[in-house]
């Protein structure tokens, strides 16, 4: 490809990203149903159902754009798009194998909550999960989240990026790396979300948070296009994005657990990407609901009938311990693996790009 027409392609390329971006966000911010305003928060029912119609409607219309493009322009037939575009054929086999690559980066926290919390019972029996997308918040950050931005950031976006390039091939870097960016900026806007329903919080924490968000959001999308460019499957990535919403981010310092919880108590607030219990410690010392106490407020032993507050603390302690060399150590062990596995669980003969050599 001569060098002007290569330009032509790639601005023509970034143009496009650029307006898909805007037209994933800006309706959040046009319509009054989906501007959020001090009081009418972004968590708002209202606001979570109007922002859904609008992503859905601009998802729509940006897949009607690349499909022309794809078929008009670049000549594809009507088979070799849906594969490009990472949409058909399912493999179910080669969808499940990322999903379990990214479990691997949070093995710790699955003990965390799996084991320590006792929540496992409530994995089987799927009451979290029902739980989760019974609410506006959680049908937002499980399914129509994740469906819609990776469907318009990597299936829209990526295979636009590899016929702009001459050699797609040599190039896998530039596209793993170049375009998540703009997946980073598409959450800029919660800077604006945040400052409105946070008045009081100052301007530097608030930039900070911002930075932050936008930091990892950019890593897991260099993250998310090279296992899309890897597998060619839209629903690996969908599946990898719902997945790191629902574990929120890791616990990398302070203490895990007390004692094992006997019940999970329920909850239907849904877990958000910055959650406490990734960012702060855990009280030392937990009581079991409902635990019979004596007027001093302490636990009472079922044999002997009182047990002392300090010999709880002291149990509870060097549990606590035993909690946390074993998170941490699974947590290690996880990153470990998922490092071993980072080629093998990601290989397909449907990628979209040629990977022999790398």
């Amino acid at each position: 490809m001569a060098p002007i027409a290569l330009v032509q392609s790639l601005w023509q390329y970034y143009s496009r990203t650029e307006a898909y971006t805007t037209l994933y966000v800006l309706p959040f911010y046009v319509s009054s149903l989906t501007r959020p305003s001090p009081d009418l928060p972004r968590d708002s029912p209202t606001v979570i159902r109007a922002r859904v119609r609008s992503v859905t409607l601009s998802c729509a219309l940006c897949s009607v754009i690349t499909i022309c493009i794809l078929s008009f322009y670049a000549h594809l037939p009507r088979l070799q798009i849906l594969k490009l575009l990472g949409w058909y054929p399912i493999d179910i086999a080669g969808t499940a194998k990322p999903l379990l690559l990214t479990a691997l980066l949070f093995a710790g926290p699955l003990f965390e909550k799996g084991v320590v919390e006792g929540r496992w019972k409530e994995w089987i029996r799927g009451r979290r999960l029902y739980e989760c997308l019974d609410s506006w918040p959680g049908w937002r950050n499980y399914v129509a989240g994740p469906f819609t931005e990776e469907l318009l950031f990597r299936s829209l976006l990526l295979p636009l990026a590899v016929i702009a390039q001459p050699n797609p091939s040599a190039n896998k870097l530039r596209l793993i790396l170049l375009t998540p960016l703009y997946f980073g900026i598409a959450h800029i806007h919660h800077f604006y979300e945040f400052k409105l329903t946070h008045p009081q919080t100052p301007l530097l924490p608030t930039l900070l948070v911002t930075l932050f968000q936008f930091s990892y959001t950019t890593i897991f999308g260099w993250y998310a296009a090279f296992v899309f460019l890897r597998t060619g499957s839209l629903w690996s990535v969908v599946l990898c994005h719902a997945f790191c919403n629902w574990m929120g981010l890791p616990r990398l310092w302070g203490k895990v657990g007390g004692t094992v919880a006997s019940e999970f108590n329920g909850s239907s607030e849904v877990d958000q990407m910055m959650d406490d219990t990734a960012l702060g410690e855990r009280s030392g010392v937990t009581e079991r609901p409902g635990a019979p106490a004596d007027g001093t407020g302490r636990l009472q032993s079922r044999r002997s009938g009182k047990l002392p507050q300090l010999q709880v603390a002291d149990k509870n302690g060097r549990l606590e311990i035993v909690w946390t060399v074993a998170y941490y150590t699974i947590l290690l062990g996880g990153v470990v693996a998922f490092w071993k596995g980072f080629w093998v669980l990601t290989r397909s003969d449907k990628g979209l790009v040629d990977w022999a050599g790398s």
